[in-house]
């Protein structure tokens, strides 16, 4: 593993990112220039149509102006359909950089001592890297389009009419220079709501969690009154947010009607001074109202909402990814030499893990063989350590104590391409990137067939879905249709089908899935003879699997369903609370 330290997600890795991306960059400039040409001519083709035609007795001409208008709509939505595809390269491409930095990060900071960054830490940054490739592509698509139409627009009533332009401008960079500050208000009152909301929710969680301790122990008004002030706390914040933004909105209505104001105001004038013709003044009316105002709204409102959001999970994100370099305690800096395994065997021996120094370990003394083609199901309350232990298993975090070791090699010593060729995990929430359907089902396996891919989709249970698509040319992720979170699950199992993995963790992976399709995707694995590790959420795959682990601490047993049920208490307790909810 090198030492050094992962890039800090700041302007400077934007501005790299920018750099190494320039074409995408510079298309999505030029392409946003041809797609804002409506907001440019529109007024000056108003005024032409107005001053060459009607006002002069020329119908015939007018006409034509106007329909040289709405032939440059249709120019505009044919640029932005072009458009739309380098937005994807662009988001794409950042959103795998983010990944990179935040995943480097917490390995730095594992290992430099802090146990923050595995488990549920990782799954929460996880989400945090996919708000933000949702709010910059809503940016890229909404803000960037705004931001260019009002420009334009600016760059359009200059040229039809200087005066007007100079008396029109400044309202609208005054507006502007005023909401720059209001903005970071906003945000930092956000920032404020945000840790009041974790504060309250972290409170609440561990209220019900113990709420037999507090009724035992007469704390019922002491826990009482903590919760009452962190909802008082959040109440407060969230109104802090909601008067800002209320203030934002009522300032930047006020500056989008004040150009217009001024040329009501100033227009008799210039019309008598000649120095305005009535096409003039309908052309620029038009710019300030279908152009300006609207675009400034839009911008400032898209900027305090999205921009202030983008800008908040970005700084909560750069707390995971530390400047400096770290070496892991103890190490001289050289790696051991990579090794092998003779098989896809997994077995842990005694193995701990806990998050964080002194704390109580989630998985505490496991010891299981996973012979090379078994099928495990692995359930347990929520909190049990079920998606640690598949992080373990997928090399993602190491073992406390005990021994972990694949084919007879711990570890820590396999060589991570063969780690990464031979192991895929599908974590609940599956991710589909934008691209064609081929490109995302050989993503692990990029040599793959159309012919694999279509077989593997079909035996996981996607091939209608695939097919209902478009087939494997067709678009998805940005360009495409949207998909609900079942069929990015099957993209997602599909993908993990057509690999070359000898080893497969379902992280609930289907669990957004009916139970006839869940069971044919993991029967399509356990068939394949991949080793399969399954954490249920249902029954219906603990009935399915040879052995059952149920993981809870000190209550740790491993079994057939039959096995379980008669000698495990929390399992009988599990299989009864699935029945009665009606899952099985």
């Amino acid at each position: 593993m090198s030492d050094a330290a992962p890039r800090p997600i700041d302007r400077r890795m934007f501005a790299g990112f920018l750099r190494q991306h320039r074409g995408a960059a510079v298309a999505v400039t030029g392409w946003s220039l041809l797609e804002a040409v409506p907001a440019l001519a529109s007024g000056l083709l108003v005024a032409a149509a107005l001053d060459r035609g009607f006002l002069a007795g020329r119908p015939a001409e007018g006409f034509f102006w106007i329909g040289l208008l709405g032939a440059a709509m249709v120019f505009r939505a044919l640029m932005t359909r072009t458009l739309t595809p380098w937005l994807g390269r662009l988001v794409e491409p950042l959103r795998d950089d983010l990944v990179t930095a935040v995943a480097a990060g917490a390995v730095h900071r594992a290992a430099a001592g802090a146990r923050d960054t595995a488990g549920s830490g990782v799954a929460r940054l996880t989400v945090q890297v996919e708000t933000v490739r949702a709010l910059v592509s809503a940016l890229l698509r909404s803000a960037r389009q705004l931001g260019v139409s009002l420009v334009m627009a600016f760059v359009g009533l200059a040229a039809l009419s200087a005066p007007v332009a100079a008396l029109t401008l400044p309202p609208v960079l005054l507006t502007l220079l005023l909401c720059v500050p209001r903005l970071r208000v906003l945000a930092r009152r956000q920032r404020r709501q945000l840790r009041s909301e974790e504060a309250l929710t972290a409170a609440a969680g561990e209220a019900f969690d113990g709420i037999r301790d507090v009724v035992a122990c007469g704390a019922r008004d002491r826990v009482a009154g903590d919760l009452s002030a962190r909802i008082t706390e959040h109440r407060d914040a969230c109104r802090a947010v909601a008067r800002t933004a209320s203030a934002n909105t009522l300032l930047v209505a006020l500056g989008s009607h004040l150009p217009l104001l001024v040329l009501l105001l100033t227009a008799p004038r210039l019309l008598d001074r000649g120095a305005l013709s009535v096409g003039e003044l309908l052309g620029a009316t038009s710019y300030l109202v279908s152009g300006v105002a609207p675009a400034l709204r839009s911008l400032v409102a898209v900027l305090g909402s999205w921009g202030v959001q983008l800008a908040t999970v970005l700084r909560r994100l750069s707390r995971s990814t530390p400047t400096t370099e770290h070496r892991t305690p103890g190490s001289s800096g050289q790696d051991l030499p990579a090794r092998t395994p003779r098989s896809p065997d997994l077995s842990l021996v005694d193995v701990g893990y806990a998050y964080g120094l002194g704390a109580v370990p989630v998985i505490d003394g496991l010891s299981l063989d996973i012979p090379a083609g078994s099928h495990l199901t692995v359930v347990g309350p929520s909190g049990a350590g079920k998606s640690t232990l598949t992080t373990l298993l997928a090399g993602m975090a190491r073992p406390d104590s005990g021994r972990l070791t694949l084919g007879g090699v711990p570890a820590a010593d396999v060589d991570r391409a063969w780690l990464h060729r031979a192991v895929t995990l599908i974590p609940q929430e599956a991710y589909v990137f934008t691209g064609t359907v081929r490109d995302n089902l050989r993503y692990l396996h990029p040599e793959a067939r159309d012919a694999d891919l279509l077989a593997s989709a079909t035996a996981v249970g996607a091939r209608a879905l695939v097919d209902r698509l478009g087939g494997l040319d067709a678009s998805v992720g940005l360009d495409g249709p949207p998909l609900s979170s079942g069929e990015r699950q099957l993209v997602a199992l599909t993908r993990a089908y057509a690999s070359q993995a000898s080893i497969v963790l379902l992280d609930e992976a289907c669990c957004h899935l009916d139970p006839s399709a869940e069971e044919r995707a993991e029967r399509a694995f356990a068939e394949r003879g991949t080793t399969l590790v399954v954490v249920a959420h249902r029954i219906s795959s603990a009935l399915r699997a040879p052995r059952v682990l149920v993981l809870d601490g000190d209550r740790t047993a491993v079994g057939t369903h039959g096995q379980l049920l008669r000698e495990s208490p929390l399992y009988a307790d599990l299989v009864g609370h699935w029945v009665s909810a009606g899952t099985s």
